[in-house]
């Protein structure tokens, strides 16, 4: 909870963190899902969905956020790979990452402001976007030769944690309203992956931002294609 939230003290993370990535990712699933329900008996739904994004926000104390601004800013350009490093080191924001990060809020709060709150539903999409970062890391080489913070995440194996959290993810999105949103999370946890895909070919491996950013795009694929109207 520490590690992936703003919950808590700071706690270093390490191998046994990953196993944990599902579970906190429902569970924080749950509590975002409990606060779209609330402000939604309160206000419009655009309102209601505005207030859900900032909680995410302030919740994970925006550290996905911030992985997707800096993995933006070093993964689009066309740039060798220990600068694309070495931008996704630097506390400066590029168009790239602002661009992003514009896309995905709007997207985040237009898919929640055209569904009706689902508890079980937002709690299988962040489970499955933990998933996918847990199983990143243990299956995807470390990409900073001198280390970081992630770097206390490598290693062990990946098919536990990825098992059990996919099993655990599609299940909820299943029961909460079926095929479409059972069909949402797996396309989202593709979007996750696909992201790391991205960063394995052009830097080598993950890196904690590469992380974060692959979890906030499977969650926000997710809700889109949940809220389609199929």
């Amino acid at each position: 909870m520490a590690f992936l939230t703003a919950l808590g003290g700071a706690v270093p993370p390490d191998r046994r963190t990953l196993s944990w990535f599902p579970v906190v990712g429902a569970l924080l699933g749950l509590i975002v899902g409990c606060i779209w329900w609330s402000a939604d008996q309160l206000w419009s739904p655009f309102v209601a969905a505005g207030l859900v994004v900032a909680a995410d926000l302030a919740l994970t104390g925006l550290l996905h956020l911030d992985g997707l601004v800096d993995t933006a800013d070093g993964l689009v350009p066309q740039l060798p790979r220990d600068r694309r490093l070495a931008i996704m080191s630097e506390p400066t924001v590029g168009a790239y990452g602002v661009g992003a990060a514009i896309l995905v809020l709007l997207l985040r709060w237009s898919a929640l402001a055209s569904m009706r709150p689902n508890l079980l539903l937002v709690a299988g999409i962040w489970c499955g976007s933990r998933t996918v970062m847990a199983t990143a890391a243990r299956a995807v080489p470390y990409a900073r030769v001198q280390g970081g913070l992630a770097s206390a995440l490598v290693g062990g194996d990946w098919r536990p944690v990825g098992l059990y959290g996919l099993i655990g993810a599609v299940s909820l999105g299943a029961v909460s309203a079926g095929r479409q949103s059972e069909l949402a999370v797996a396309i989202g946890m593709l979007a996750g992956a696909a992201v790391v895909g991205v960063a394995r070919r052009r830097l080598g491996g993950f890196t904690g931002d590469v992380l974060g950013a692959a979890g906030l795009l499977a969650e926000t694929v997710s809700l889109v294609v949940a809220a389609a109207r199929w």
